[in-house]
């Protein structure tokens, strides 16, 4: 217990020693974001140099708890869970959404000193990860990706896939359907991606990102084929919205681990 009061002060400062023990990492996590959503909540934020009360080291200190002490929480429960202690008139209804993001930025520099590069990080937090622990694994795992000679091509083609969805606006419910196919490069695709997608979702489920990202190299082929081949935006709607829905299926199967076209070509 002494111990417990003693290390829920921890980390302390920039590289200090982290709470050795479950009870001493609760005591710490329970006192940071206590601190953090209260006095966020009732609009005392950072802003330039000041920060009276502390919140960017409490922030780094809860981040740095979960990656390093290797805890699967979920911050943003966390944070709910937090302010749910709190009387409801007292705090912003967004304040553990809007602690996430504060947390989040705090998240890039702590990476950037951990050597990531900015483009890899990019790829990870602009998901807005909730469980920390797994930051790091993901972002060794697109570190391994960009160094395929195929990554390049399939973080053009999935920046080109989200620009298209983009300006498509509203998308299609469900999923694309071979039968509305007329196009060999399309059906390729569709096959390629119905043949991938368990293998990606166990790799990413049981944490094999980097084989996820691997495997995803497989189909640059098809990829490339289908954008040399295959007008997306045809003038028959049902066509066009059955390639749409193609392109959503490949592109949420891509982005399982990070966004990689955030990688810099």
């Amino acid at each position: 217990m002494a111990r417990a009061i003693e290390q829920h002060y921890w980390p302390r400062f920039a590289g200090d020693a982290l709470p050795q023990d479950n009870i001493g990492a609760a005591a710490a996590l329970a006192d940071k974001l206590d601190t953090l959503v209260g006095i966020y909540g009732i609009g005392l934020v950072p802003t330039g140099d000041k920060d009276p009360f502390g919140l960017r080291r409490h922030a780094l200190g809860v981040l740095r708890i979960l990656a390093e002490s290797g805890l699967p929480l979920d911050l943003l429960q966390l944070l709910q869970q937090t302010r749910a202690l709190f009387p409801a008139e007292m705090l912003a209804d967004s304040v553990a959404l809007d602690v996430h993001g504060f947390m989040l930025e705090r998240l890039k520099g702590y990476l950037r000193d951990k050597g990531f590069a900015p483009d890899e990080i990019d790829a990870v937090v602009s998901q807005a990860p909730t469980r920390i622990d797994l930051v790091v694994p993901r972002l060794d795992a697109v570190r391994a990706f960009k160094q395929l000679p195929e990554a390049e091509a399939l973080a053009a083609a999935n920046k080109r896939i989200q620009n298209i969805l983009k300006k498509a606006g509203e998308l299609p419910a469900g999923g694309a359907e071979l039968a509305l196919m007329s196009e060999a490069a399309e059906k390729a695709l569709f096959e390629a991606v119905n043949e991938l997608a368990p293998s990606v979702v166990s790799f990413v489920r049981n944490g094999g990102y980097t084989e996820a990202l691997t495997a995803l190299a497989g189909v640059r082929a098809e990829v490339d084929s289908f954008f040399d081949q295959v007008m997306v935006m045809a003038e028959e709607p049902q066509l066009r919205n059955n390639r749409l829905a193609l392109l959503k299926n490949l592109g949420e199967l891509m982005n399982q681990v990070a966004d990689i076209s955030k990688l810099a070509s």
